[in-house]
């Protein structure tokens, strides 16, 4: 049972990691659960649908991503599970036209819903500084 699980939940983290790559806002909303709460680096916390779909669109409209996803560890508790994961790729700057190296190291919180796993909470952070 619980090898399932963490397969369902690491194709959530491919679709997750999907939407980021093609900058699917839409997509990355659905993945969250409807009081889901995104905590980007240096920007306020996403919390509901909506203002997830806002800061989603926000985003891509600034900057492009082309990262990997690593999972480091996934562990499941009944209908609540988190992942720790680090990402690495490059981020293309839309308004210079800059292409720069990305890292991260990310925590989701997840929850099940109706079958589906979906993201609760979803924080990460730079392992490497700005240049």
């Amino acid at each position: 049972m619980q090898k399932q699980e963490k397969e369902k939940i690491e194709a959530l983290l491919s679709e997750y990691k999907k939407s980021l790559n093609t900058s699917d806002a839409k997509l990355a909303q659905s993945l969250y659960t409807k009081d889901g709460i995104f905590m980007p680096t240096e920007a306020p916390s996403a919390i509901g649908s909506e203002n997830i779909l806002k800061s989603y669109d926000y985003i891509f409209s600034q900057i492009q991503l082309n990262i990997e996803f690593f999972i480091e560890e996934i562990e499941v508790e009944n209908d609540l599970a988190f992942a720790t994961t680090s990402s690495e790729g490059t981020t293309l700057i839309r308004a210079t036209g800059d292409t720069i190296p990305e890292a991260n190291r990310e925590l989701f919180v997840f929850e099940k819903v109706d079958d589906d796993w979906k993201i609760a909470r979803y924080m990460f952070n730079k392992t490497s500084p700005q240049k």
